[in-house]
């Protein structure tokens, strides 16, 4: 557990992804910044020889006449911190609002990896210093650790999944930018964000304390299994099986919302494909897809 900081949001999916996951990250990350730890890079993915498929394309549909068009990505704070407040004036309280798209795509794109960097949350660090019980001999996570995290639960849990989506769906085109920009030129940002809520979803649901030990300054989980989990899955379990399961039912509802795509409205924005990738098939209007349960019963 070499830190303590957050994840739900990504693309609108991921504002529930990594807004969630990463919130709790970004939280417990900030208490262990006193020790000195190699630092989470952004990885870019080897230019790939075959241009893959995109499985989920984004509703197609231009912005309309009543939407203005979109900003330039580097000029998008404003406007997509504004859509978002829009869903709950609650959200501007944990926004990071400088290059926003921008580090959604990277953390989205970082869960499933073993360290989520830091210096790219697009959400403020979690309130409060992470909390152990036990002895020395014996430590593991006080359950009143928990309770740092409910605010935001709430405001996840209180958020319309469709608005959310229209949202994401609206600005696609830059998320598909940053992504690109991310060093991803031929893959599609939509199909990744799928494929790490699948992966979040199959966090093991641990009930009971969580066990730690502490072979430096910072924690680890005392079981190597858990300790192998990803950044984002990691994550889930530290805030508690009650709270993960608030955030993954939202993923949930999220996931079907991206992969199916039912009566898009007009609102939403068009969405290219990537540069060089070949024209997404049309989808499968009654096609779904239902999410990965949890590895061990969550």
């Amino acid at each position: 557990m070499t830190s303590e900081k957050p994840i739900l949001w990504g693309a609108a999916a991921a504002v529930v992804v990594a807004a969630a996951v990463l919130y709790y990250y970004y939280g417990y990350a900030r208490h262990a910044a006193r020790v000195s730890a190699p630092s989470a890079h952004i990885q870019q993915a080897p230019p790939s020889a075959s241009e893959p498929a995109i499985e989920h394309p984004v509703p197609p549909g231009g912005a309309g006449a009543s939407q203005p068009p979109l900003p330039a990505l580097n000029d998008s704070d404003s406007a997509i911190a504004s859509a978002l407040t829009g869903l709950s004036g609650a959200l501007a309280k944990f926004l990071v609002p400088q290059s926003l798209i921008r580090h959604v795509v990277a953390t989205v794109d970082n869960l499933p990896r073993r360290k989520v960097a830091v210096e790219l949350r697009p959400i403020v660090s979690t309130p409060g210093s992470f909390a152990v019980a036990g002895t020395p001999g014996h430590l593991t996570v006080d359950p009143s650790n928990f309770q740092r995290y409910a605010p935001f639960v709430d405001l996840v849990e209180s958020i319309d999944a469709k608005q959310l989506v229209a949202v994401y769906f609206r600005f696609y085109p830059l998320f598909q930018q940053a992504y690109e920009d991310l060093g991803y030129p031929t893959e599609y940002f939509n199909d990744r964000v799928i494929q790490v809520i699948d992966h979040l979803l199959e966090t093991p649901d641990v009930q009971g304390p969580i066990e730690l030990v502490q072979p430096n300054v910072m924690y680890l989980y005392a079981d190597p299994k858990i300790e192998a989990l990803s950044a984002g899955q990691k994550t889930l379990i530290r805030m508690g099986s009650a709270n993960a399961a608030v955030i993954e039912g939202k993923l949930r509802e999220i996931r079907q919302l991206l992969a199916t795509h039912p009566g898009a409205s007009s609102s939403s924005g068009a969405a290219q494909p990537p540069a060089g990738a070949p024209s997404p098939p049309p989808p499968a209007p009654s096609s779904t897809h239902p999410a990965a349960p949890p590895a061990t019963g969550g």
